[in-house]
């Protein structure tokens, strides 16, 4: 394939791309997720206490420490983060949270599930769903089964209802006492307690023996989410208490955003004014790399926000901001080069060949540094930062792929047609003899 023609094909593909990041990223309220301090959300500090003649020791924070974490993930929120802090505490954002009493339960509960005939609990209480049982209301040795026995919660919609219900499954001693159960008690009520509140109160109505269960009941779709990441989970070691719980509200996130999204914008503006009196036609040609550039960023950020990978915060635009300078730096590396070989007698079109190879091949050398650099932070850093991180390697990403599809080609076409014609208009006058 001829030179030309693959520097037009590199440009049809960057048309093709542009055309696929816009689907992916339009429109951007809806396509791309926004963290805590720009969506608002719950932002909460767990204090863990030890249970009765007990001490919290490190493996016990530890565990909490994993158990919050996949709490957090089962119930669905993008950029949701726990963190140690101090000894016996834990920061818990979750972004865009609906429903910050359920969060809250789900975060604090310990989590001891028991699974309970109906004729072992002592109380005068209906035993529908949300019942909260009196202390001692069943010995724990009544239990047929306990949260120990496990392995998988989910949750599902019944065919029959159309209701949401939470599916379990037990290891093999729960299975056994399951199925064992459920066998000799056709008719009977069972009682699923959790933490002391009725969760469903189902009547057997057949064996199970396989130990595939369902939990209904009048629970919402969120409330079975947060009960099957309970279950999922496991249980606690200790108890929890709140030291403090804070409600974000999206108008202050927003005004963050608004700021951000100016700064952006300004930092875009000074830089393409700086171009375009720096050099004149090849800035203005910057103008059209920075807006690939953006338009494809959104792109890669709605797709990662579709997959829950990415939320928008204020330190995640930090790093796209900081990409406009890069960006900006891969086009002037080629242009300087590009003008250096033309004033070594080089024609228009050698120089842009060899000069924006080489400018390029630069500007690789030194994003490669700050990519792994980026990477570095974002294996290492919790929270917000791990966005900045993020979004800082994607612009590096972008960039270089850029330069590679457009910018270059770009030149390498102009300078065998315009710019050898009138070299004045592109910040080149004095080397017409070049041409």
């Amino acid at each position: 394939m001829e030179p030309k023609q693959r520097n037009i094909l590199a440009l049809a593909l960057v048309v093709v791309l542009l055309g696929l990041a816009l689907w992916q990223c339009w429109p951007l309220d809806k396509k791309i997720s926004q963290g805590l301090d720009i969506k608002g959300g719950l932002s909460v500090i767990l204090t863990a206490k030890p249970n009765a003649n007990e001490t919290i020791t490190e493996a016990d924070m530890e565990r909490v420490s994993t158990i919050l974490t996949n709490r957090v993930n089962g119930l669905g929120v993008s950029e949701a983060t726990v963190q140690r802090q101090g000894s016996d505490s834990f920061l818990v954002q979750l972004p865009g949270i609906s429903d910050a009493k359920d969060a809250l339960v789900a975060l604090k509960s310990t989590g001891r599930l028991d699974f309970v005939d109906s004729r072992s609990i002592t109380t005068s209480a209906t035993l529908t769903y949300g019942t909260e049982l009196p202390e001692g209301s069943y010995e724990s040795s009544a239990a047929i089964l306990t949260g120990a026995n496990v392995t998988k919660a989910g949750t599902s919609v019944n065919t029959t209802t159309n209701k949401p219900v939470v599916t379990l499954s037990f290891d093999e001693t729960g299975t056994a006492a399951w199925a064992t159960y459920t066998a000799a008690n056709v008719g009977s009520q069972v009682v699923i307690v959790l933490d002391g509140i009725v969760q469903s109160a189902p009547t057997v109505e057949g064996a199970i023996p396989s130990g595939d269960t369902e939990i209904s009941g009048s629970f919402t779709a969120d409330e079975a989410k947060r009960l099957s990441a309970v279950l999922q989970a496991g249980a606690l070691p200790v108890s929890l208490t709140f030291s403090d719980s804070r409600v974000v509200g999206p108008t202050l996130g927003q005004d963050s955003l608004n700021k951000g999204l100016l700064a952006v914008l300004i930092g875009m503006a000074l830089v393409f004014v700086f171009m375009a009196i720096y050099y004149r036609g090849l800035g203005i040609l910057s103008w059209f790399t920075l807006g690939i550039l953006a338009v494809l960023y959104l792109g890669v950020l709605g797709v990662l926000s579709r997959v829950g990978a990415f939320a928008l915060s204020l330190p995640g635009i930090a790093g796209i901001v900081l990409t406009i300078g890069l960006a900006a730096d891969t086009s002037i590396l080629m242009y300087e080069r590009f003008k250096e070989e033309v004033g070594m007698g080089k024609t228009f079109r050698s120089a842009a060949k060899s000069g924006t190879k080489h400018g390029l091949l630069t500007s690789i050398d030194a994003d490669v540094v700050t990519l792994v650099s980026g990477l570095m932070l974002y294996m290492i850093a919790i929270g917000p930062v791990k966005g900045f991180a993020l979004t800082l390697m994607i612009g590096i990403v972008l960039d270089l792929l850029v330069g590679v599809l457009f910018t270059r080609p770009v030149i390498i076409l102009l300078a065998e047609t315009v710019i050898a014609k009138k070299p004045a208009l592109f910040g080149m006058k004095g080397v017409e003899r070049n041409a």
